[in-house]
């Protein structure tokens, strides 16, 4: 049975303090999609590729991909 991530966001919000009882199923659920994913060779080499793609666009221009991705102001 597939769990959304957000099951657990929404069930620690709505619990509050004590998130850390009642909300053990939605994080075990979380825990196992990561861990899926954590373990899934395909989505590592994808992660890796991205990496490293990033890595040698700042080697380039020396600015990291989140500065890259703003937007520059049109008033100039």
């Amino acid at each position: 049975m597939a769990h959304d991530p957000a099951d657990f966001t929404k069930c620690c919000k709505d619990s509050g303090i004590l998130m850390v009882v009642k909300c053990r199923k939605e994080n075990s659920a979380l825990k196992d999609c990561l861990t899926a994913y954590y373990n899934d060779p395909a989505f590592y080499e994808e992660c890796k590729m991205e990496y490293l793609k990033e890595r040698e666009e700042f080697r380039k221009t020396g600015i990291p991909t989140k500065k890259r991705l703003q937007k520059l102001p049109t008033s100039m």
